[in-house]
């Protein structure tokens, strides 16, 4: 396939939820390299976090647009897109990662009325799944996919168990990886990657507002137990891997979902058997046991 000459200058990387957390360094970290200029939606939660990041990536030479507006949906989308073009032009967008958070939380079933509704349950797979293919719908369509762009979802260990009022999360997920696939044996053959980012856990500022201080140090203690470098991750180490994969020597990678969770929940069943609390008390007979085994 040839490829059209494109100005290496005019790339554009646009990250979706790039106000704040995840998004916000993913966004940081692609103006710094490979060089992106950025373009964002959000929805205007996190303003003075929004104004920094415009501050940072101008600092470094590139420009910053971040449009406030609903890219959860097939009109924001479209929108989105369009003002894009306005700014950017054709054959621009060199990266897309889909970072939106926009999801309930709640039981799936209940007999006393607090379980998801209609309404809620649409809006979390519109906005976590679905609205990735609407992207990628307006970016054909309007020409704007640069030479060899990579198309990002962004992942969590949800899908591999269980956790309570998390359903609706773990099956919109699910859809997107497969929505993924499928658009990289589409987008393929034009040059282009469509991958998924899998990490574990990370402190932003949605999740600290959602859990506040008490539930916030008891998710960082449990992760820093969870993962065997005893650390939680953080946003940039995430945004800094993202630029890895802009490389020419990451293009291999396509419709793969990409694990980068750092073993996050390779031992849960040892967390549970043998709680680190009691290791003091129990590992001498832990030893021993698995020697008699």
């Amino acid at each position: 396939m040839r490829e059209r000459d494109t100005n290496r200058d005019n790339r554009w990387a646009v990250i979706l939820g790039a106000s704040s957390g995840t998004g916000e360094a993913v966004a940081r970290a692609a103006a710094r390299d490979p060089g992106f200029h950025i373009f964002g939606m959000h929805r205007g939660h996190w303003q003075e976090q929004a104004d920094e990041l415009v501050t940072r990536v101008t600092g470094l030479g590139r420009r910053c647009v971040l449009e406030i507006g609903d890219a959860g949906t097939a009109d924001g989308a479209r929108r989105g897109a369009r003002a894009l073009r306005e700014i950017a032009g054709p054959g621009s967008v060199g990266l897309f990662v889909h970072s939106i958070a926009n999801a309930s939380v709640g039981p799936l079933t209940s007999a006393d009325g607090s379980h998801i509704t209609p309404q809620k349950l649409e809006k979390t797979m519109a906005s976590m799944a679905n609205s990735f293919v609407y992207w990628a719908q307006a970016f054909v369509e309007l020409d704007l996919l640069a030479p060899r762009a990579l198309l990002l979802g962004l992942h969590n260990p949800l899908c591999d168990s269980a956790l309570a009022n998390g359903g609706v999360i773990a099956a919109s997920k699910a859809a997107l990886e497969r929505y993924i696939i499928h658009m990289a044996m589409e987008l393929g053959p034009l040059g282009h990657r469509v991958n998924m980012l899998k990490f574990s856990t990370v402190v932003t500022p949605a999740l600290s507002q959602l859990l506040g201080e008490d539930g916030m140090a008891r998710v960082v203690k449990k992760h820093t137990q969870m993962h065997p470098a005893g650390r939680i991750l953080t946003t940039e180490e995430v945004g800094r891997f993202v630029s890895l994969l802009c490389r020419d020597d990451a293009r291999w990678f396509n419709g793969a979902t990409i694990d980068f969770t750092g073993g996050m929940t390779q031992h849960l069943l040892e967390l549970v058997m043998y709680p680190p609390d009691e290791s003091n008390d129990s590992s001498g007979q832990h030893g021993e046991r698995g020697n008699d085994e």
